[in-house]
């Protein structure tokens, strides 16, 4: 028997408004999104229980033509009464925040490559003749800007444009990086990932927070 149905908007007053009014004892549901994190931590000390489930678990389970948030809800209130909701693990709020910060850097070192790509694209498409294994330093790089005499200025300007880009993203890495290292809930934890033989700063993060504990 459905008690209550409706909709509550995603802000923090309105939730603590329809959290605050519900009696208690409660249990509560939710499926794994992208704006999960902050829901669970905030409504998660006025539950008794609060659980997140799996969303791929989810699908297989609650697959159904007819989808919509409402149908959603109701098979997951059904779940979780049933005891049958495939929960996920939700890691520390800190441990999480952290792992933000790690999925950022590689997105910057994303971009870094496809801009050292693009400086090599530009080259080629003017016929430029230059040193693939030497165009990442900055003194060639440098220098063959110099002497690129047979080539239009916009894409002179263009080359410059990107390298410049590329330092920023390079050095904002390398920044994140660093900070993660030191921070004090994974340093310690990283120096003894990296006395394993072959594991960098990158693998030894990259286990501390993703694969957590």
């Amino acid at each position: 028997r459905i008690v209550a149905e409706g909709t509550v908007p995603a802000t923090r007053r309105a939730l603590a408004a329809w959290a605050d009014g519900l009696t208690r004892p409660w249990r509560g549901a939710m499926e794994a999104t992208l704006f999960t994190g902050w829901i669970y931590d905030f409504l998660r000390p006025r539950a008794d229980e609060l659980k997140v489930g799996h969303s791929f678990m989810l699908r297989a389970i609650c697959a159904a033509k007819k989808k919509n948030d409402r149908v959603d809800a109701r098979k997951l209130a059904d779940a979780l009464r049933c005891n049958l909701l495939p929960e996920c693990y939700m890691a520390p709020a800190e441990i999480r925040d952290l792992r933000r910060v790690l999925r950022y850097r590689n997105l910057l070192v994303r971009e870094a490559v496809r801009l050292k790509n693009k400086t090599a694209g530009l080259l080629m498409e003017v016929g430029a003749e230059y040193d693939k294994n030497r165009v990442d330093g900055q003194k060639y790089f440098d220098e063959l800007l110099g002497r690129l005499d047979e080539i239009p200025e916009s894409v002179v300007d263009l080359l410059r444009l990107n390298r410049s880009s590329q330092k920023v993203f390079e050095a904002s890495q390398k920044r994140l990086v660093r900070g993660l290292k030191e921070h004090p809930a994974l340093a310690e934890r990283v120096q003894r990932l990296m006395s394993i033989p072959a594991v960098g700063e990158i693998t030894a993060l990259t286990w501390a927070l993703e694969v957590a504990d």
